[in-house]
């Protein structure tokens, strides 16, 4: 039977999200399937006016091979992305504006918190309109926690994990992963030089506002120190560890990797700006707040490098580029089978259907266990006989 399939990428772009689409596509077309890529995340399904062609042209996009032939040899995603949460609008674009929908009242006392409106309504519409049998959604904790109350909402829905940060649930692995690790330890690679040059406490700042994986990994691989969101650090302790290992180093130079997320006492994470659709606000410099408290505390300058988005822009390593490919045919898969409700994963280091997340839990974080060295402030090398490739079970 033909099946029409909708796809979207939302929230950050890594690498690797056209190769699912392309995925998707090819292996659609050779099982009778109709492939449309519904652009700009979860605002093409709120912001469709489907008896406006020029918003039909802006947010539909029917995907064939001969338009995805190429695009697996790039980054980004050609269906873009936004953050969108249908569930929380904070603002009703034009064409829902005198609508009916369920409206939540901000909080007075809290100029923060503004009235929201849950247009579910409008997506599960415009879904129908489009004939739309499955839907496929790509992306993190945010963008796959609306995907979840579709799938309550009665839409067969298939989730496939993508972040840099690799804290969905229920998944080892999450697309942009690798790709980012590879990023962060080149960089640390080339700033060695500028670091040893001038004999300074190296600080790289990398994304992770919940949980600490890219950091960890990055320092798994290059060998140094990382202060993670899931511990709090002895700031006394963690200074005491850089200077003296900068004393022992021929080059006199000391080298850390911190999460976005990370924290120690006297120090709580820092955010600036207003809160995006999910609620999270942009956070400011940990590294610099480390570096002044170095300063501060020991009198030894540093040189902070933040390793943010140049860490997710680009064309996909091997890894992520395999493992978006593997998941963009296990989710066509899952469809051909009559499933939904399910996300792609690696589990205990095999590929497996898994349950779409439940967002209640929030996102996933490092075992500090198994993982972390809390007395060290190191990544744990030892006893690693018997797990995942990505060290840890979902």
């Amino acid at each position: 039977m033909a099946r029409r399939i909708g796809i979207l990428t939302g929230g950050g772009d890594v690498p690797g999200l056209n190769s699912v689409i392309k995925s998707v596509v090819y292996r659609g077309t050779e099982n009778d399937c109709e492939v449309i890529g519904l652009r700009r995340g979860w605002e093409g399904l709120t912001h469709l006016n489907m008896e406006d062609p020029a918003s039909r042209d802006h947010y539909v996009l029917p995907l064939n091979r001969e338009n995805t032939r190429t695009i697996d040899r790039f980054g980004g995603t050609v269906l873009h992305s936004t953050r969108t949460n249908p569930s929380k609008m904070s603002e009703l674009p034009e064409i829902l504006k005198g609508g009916s929908f369920p409206k939540t009242v901000g909080d007075p006392a809290h100029p923060e918190s503004s009235t929201t409106w849950d247009v579910s309504s409008q997506v599960l519409g415009n879904l129908e309109k489009l004939r739309i049998d499955y839907l496929i959604a790509i992306g993190g904790d945010d963008t796959l926690s609306y995907a979840a109350r579709l799938d309550q909402l009665g839409v067969k829905v298939i989730a496939i994990p993508k972040t840099m940060d690799n804290d969905v649930q229920n998944t080892e692995y999450c697309i942009g992963f690798s790709t980012a690790i590879t990023r962060a330890t080149a960089a640390i690679g080339r700033q060695r030089t500028t670091v040893g040059s001038h004999e300074r406490v190296g600080i790289f700042r990398i994304f992770g506002r919940d949980a600490g994986f890219t950091a960890l990994y990055t320092a798994y691989v290059t060998s140094i120190r990382c202060c993670i969101p899931e511990f709090e650090v002895n700031i006394d302790k963690l200074i005491d560890l850089l200077l003296t290992e900068k004393r022992v180093t021929p080059s006199n130079y000391v080298l850390l990797v911190i999460s976005e997320g990370a924290r120690w006492e006297g120090y709580w994470t820092q955010e600036y700006g207003d809160p995006d659709a999910f609620g999270h606000r942009k956070k400011m410099s940990v590294g610099e707040a480390l570096a002044t408290e170095i300063r501060n505390r020991a009198g030894e300058d540093s040189i902070v490098s933040d390793l943010t988005y140049d860490l997710r822009s680009g064309e996909p390593d091997f890894v992520d580029k395999m493992i978006a490919t593997t998941f963009g045919n296990m989710a066509l898969e899952a469809i051909l089978q009559g499933q939904s409700g399910v996300m792609a994963a690696l589990s205990h280091g095999c590929y497996e259907m898994v349950a779409i997340p439940d967002p209640k839990l929030g996102a996933r974080r490092v075992d500090l266990a198994s993982m972390y060295n809390t007395d060290r402030y190191r990544p744990s090398y030892a006893n690693k006989s018997g797990m995942p490739i990505f060290l840890t079970k979902a």
